[in-house]
């Protein structure tokens, strides 16, 4: 089982006395780590599955480390293992303990936008820029695992006290609808664990061995689970890597990694510094720049992979010349090395940025997909129109009851929607049920029950024809009864309205066909949109594509052929980091975008920009100049400080000569025998 492991990893896999951090970086196998230790806690220290729990992040990367142990042992061995990402097991543990909190077990997930609609009728402003921050400053005050009554105490200006107040109307909002948001996932069980020392100490006995992921990436409320859980035997290894720890923003705790030290004194660090992805010139780079990081643990990264190309990191004038010259250079080096579009990506530290390179993609007639792209099913336009027809299928469903009885508006208020929560929650039973019983009836006034009668009446008449009836029509025809299309454009500005519209267009022709050709009525169409959404997301890697990504998204992925585009000030390290000293975390994203990849780099940068319609000459990023000048090759404005070696003057010709060479032999003149 550890034949295939290096010293390090193996180390990692056996070490069973107590906590352990293993300082993973990238590259260096730290899923095989996880997985193998997994495999050992069975075979070896006769462990059930089922007191084991592997806590990662994304879907993605608790699939992949499900499909890895199951290629280590027989599915019986593994039989009660859980998997999942720290949300996914923070709603288990709601599920089973949702009395102890006053929720019934079929409470309703509210998705950020969801959220957006609540904090919006709160502040009652459309004002789209307002309201993301609201959700992100509630969101981070529950990360950090401060209560609406405690931020309201902590309010040190108006500003602060009237955010306080809103989170405490939102948080009575859910409460009311039997709701829950991302957050609260992990926010509850950990307060429950507070609350009730019994539920806490079932919880600790089932979880007996933890392993936790990307741990630099966890946020206070998820340390306090892994703490709680462990507290009594210590038992977890958690997997990180302080050098790649990109996500203050949405809550990450670094600190999290010099706590683990406090808390648990007989802490074991082992380091894994063998790289499996990169040659020695990338990763020669990415030490370089990281090293003007303060460390908390020092680590550097080595592979036996064999030296490399030399970095190259080149001049544009301006963003149409940065993308030409990213599609010409992309286009030779396929051409010179045989290589598939697939094995390409271009990466970028904004969304805007990848306009002009979709554009010119485009021109060039070169493939491409958008990695960490939002899926189609996903959009509000397309969710809004799902939750009819989720409830069409179930009408229990209560997060589908609450978005379509609020969009589009309907006549039903807040305070009747917060009694029929509160009704529902006392008989346990769900909205849609709850609506049409005599006891609820009796609470609200007649004008303020009708609308939300005439709803549960359509939904019922919708839900017996979509028995029977096809798919797309019957589609249409909703459409058309709850006035979406006017909706859209009475409560968005023109253009992003008319897109939306468009998608839903585009929807309602997918399901109509869908429907047809596989012979399903709208219900079983739902049914199977889930699963469509899944496998969506696996067909990208089947491709030959290039694949654009922010730089964000692209952590945990790996490309043999990387373009790393617009790195200069104010991009990257972007300009609210520098204003408000978070440029330590932009040189870890520099660092993360590097170690994506395996065998060549090409970082390019402006020497002037378009910035509010007038052109500006844009610095360089400091991050380049912190390279391993010997292993890099300077075009532009930095080679005039950095003297060019022999050996990258010989690495152009040799590339000039391949290309001239590669050419004429496609050439239809050529003559050669």
């Amino acid at each position: 089982m550890l034949d295939k492991l290096n010293p390090a990893q193996r180390a990692a896999v056996m070490y069973l006395d107590g906590p352990c951090l293993v300082l993973a970086g990238a590259g260096s196998g730290k899923t095989r780590v996880i997985t193998q230790k997994i495999a050992y806690l069975i075979e070896k220290a006769g462990m059930d599955a089922r007191n084991i729990a592997a806590i990662t992040f994304t879907n993605k990367a608790a699939r992949e480390m499900n499909e890895r142990v199951g290629h280590l042992m027989e599915a019986s061995r593994l039989r009660g293992l859980t998997v999942s990402t720290f949300h996914s097991l923070g709603m288990r543990i709601l599920r089973e303990e949702a009395k102890h909190l006053g929720y019934k077990p079929q409470f309703s997930i509210l998705d950020s936008a969801d959220a957006g609609k609540i904090i919006s009728d709160t502040l009652a402003t459309t004002d789209k820029q307002l309201i993301r921050s609201a959700v992100s400053r509630i969101s981070l005050l529950k990360n950090d695992r401060i209560s609406p009554e405690k931020a309201i105490l902590m309010a040190e200006s108006e500003g602060e006290l009237h955010l306080a107040r809103v989170y405490r109307i939102y948080q009575d909002t859910l409460i009311a609808y039997q709701a829950v948001d991302f957050d609260d996932l992990i926010r509850l069980p950990v307060d429950l664990f507070e609350q009730n020392a019994e539920v806490l100490k079932k919880w600790q006995q089932r979880l007996r061995y933890l392993l936790i992921d990307e741990y630099q990436d966890t946020n206070t409320t998820q340390y306090n689970m892994v703490k709680m859980l462990t507290d009594i035997t210590g038992q977890f290894t958690a997997v990180g890597d302080d050098d790649q720890s990109i996500y203050a923003w949405r809550g990450a705790n670094m600190e999290n990694l010099r706590l683990l030290q406090t808390d648990f004194p007989k802490l074991h660090v082992i380091k894994l510094e063998q790289n499996y992805r990169s040659v020695a010139r990338i990763l020669k780079c990415a030490n370089a720049v990281i090293a003007n990081n303060p460390k908390l643990f020092e680590k550097t990264l080595w592979s036996d992979l064999g030296i490399g190309d030399p970095v190259r990191v080149i001049e544009a004038k301006n963003e149409e010349h940065e993308a030409e010259m990213v599609a010409f250079r992309l286009q030779d080096h396929k051409i010179l090395h045989n290589t598939r579009f697939a094995d390409y990506a271009i990466l970028y530290r904004g969304n805007y940025q990848a306009r002009i390179i979709e554009t010119t993609l485009r021109t060039h007639k070169i493939p491409y997909v958008i990695s960490g792209g939002q899926s189609f099913f996903d959009k509000a336009e397309i969710k809004d129109v799902l939750a009819y027809l989720r409830l069409f299928a179930n009408e229990n469903d209560d997060p589908a009851f609450i978005r379509a009885v609020t969009v589009p508006k309907r006549g039903v208020g807040n305070m009747t929607l917060e009694r029929l929560g509160a009704y529902a929650t006392e008989r346990q039973i769900s909205l849609y049920q709850a609506a049409s019983e005599e006891g609820f009836i009796w609470q609200v006034q007649a004008q303020q029950y009708e609308p939300l009668k005439t709803f549960c009446d359509f939904i019922g008449r919708m839900q017996q024809r979509a028995l029977r009836e096809p798919a797309g029509p019957l589609l249409r025809e909703l459409l058309e009864a709850i006035d979406y299309e006017t909706w859209l454009y009475d409560s968005d500005d023109p253009k992003p309205a008319e897109s939306k519209w468009k998608n839903v267009l585009e929807f309602l022709q997918w399901v109509g066909k869908y429907g047809e050709e596989k012979g399903k009525g709208l219900i079983e169409v739902v049914q199977t949109i889930a699963l469509i959404t899944m496998l969506e997301g696996r067909d990208e890697e089947e491709v030959d594509a290039v694949r654009l990504t922010t730089l964000h998204a692209s952590k945990g992925l790996e490309y043999p052929h990387v373009f790393l585009i617009g790195c200069e000030e104010d991009i990257l390290p972007h300009a609210n980091s520098i204003e408000t000293g978070m440029v330590e975390e932009e040189r870890r994203l520099m660092y993360v975008a590097i170690t994506r990849a395996q065998r060549t780099l090409t970082i390019t940068y402006c020497g002037k920009r378009k910035r509010a319609g007038e052109w500006q000459i844009v610095d360089p990023s400091r991050f380049l100049q912190e390279m391993s000048t010997e292993d890099v090759v300077f075009e532009g404005r930095l080679s005039t400080n950095t003297p060019q070696t022999a050996e990258s003057r010989q690495a152009n010709h040799d590339r000039a000569s391949m290309l001239m060479a590669n050419l004429s032999a496609k050439s239809p003149f050529n003559l050669t025998p």
